[in-house]
């Protein structure tokens, strides 16, 4: 009796994970998945290509955040030749982009960062180069992608400057996920790669992209 009992609950078993396989076969519910931590907020960027830039640019795109300024001469370089093996990897993925912003905008203008782009042969395709107002770049560095403490918001505007080694990643849907990567550690880069993959193989929400930019934090 014990024995058929057993029998009985195996042949459940198997037949729940089947169901459970057939039913999530083909989405990503079944898959694990990577944390948001925070959501893209409105912007007004420009481009090095003197091109307006906002957030609904990222829509369907699954992209890397970092910034940096064109005259550093500390961690920037560092970090730019390790974005550029990130470039490289995804360079034939049509829905990825690399968001550079500069911290020093008053040097920093759009001319300026199409002869930076152009002298580190960037795809501009590809990896985009904003530049715009201080406190407008501040602010999306501290409240969209998490790269600097806000609670450093408490000089004036011209007093401020960030300087960070850390990279953000975004889905489709403007949701900042997983979580801060550090672009100098070798490791970090190597688990953004497998973030990135995760998030290209998921598909962009029904209208959770613009519910995300606009909405509340998680």
């Amino acid at each position: 009796m014990a024995k058929k009992l057993l029998g009985y609950f195996l042949f459940f078993l198997l037949l729940l994970t089947g169901f459970y396989f057939f039913l999530f076969r083909g989405n990503d519910e079944w898959r694990t998945k990577l944390s948001t931590i925070s959501y893209v907020k409105p912007f007004h960027f420009k481009t090095q290509d003197n091109q307006i830039f906002t957030e609904k640019d990222m829509l369907g795109k699954v992209c890397v955040v970092e910034y940096f300024f064109t005259n550093c001469k500390g961690i920037c370089p560092k970090m730019n030749a390790n974005m550029k093996t990130i470039a490289e990897t995804f360079k034939d993925e049509p829905d990825f982009l690399i968001l550079s912003h500069t911290c020093d905008p008053d040097r920093d203008t759009v001319a300026r960062m199409k002869v930076y782009a152009d002298s580190i042969k960037a795809d501009t395709k590809k990896w985009i180069f904003l530049t715009g107002r201080k406190d407008s770049l501040y602010s999306q560095a501290r409240s969209s992608y998490l790269l600097d403490d806000p609670k450093n918001n408490v000089e004036k505007i011209e007093d401020q400057f960030i300087h960070t080694q850390f990279f953000a990643l975004v889905d489709r849907d403007g949701k900042v996920r997983g979580q801060v990567y550090d672009g100098l550690k070798a490791d970090e880069l190597e688990k953004l790669k497998v973030d990135i993959r995760k998030l290209l193989k998921e598909k962009a929400g029904k209208g959770n992209f613009v519910n995300s930019i606009f909405g509340n934090n998680p």
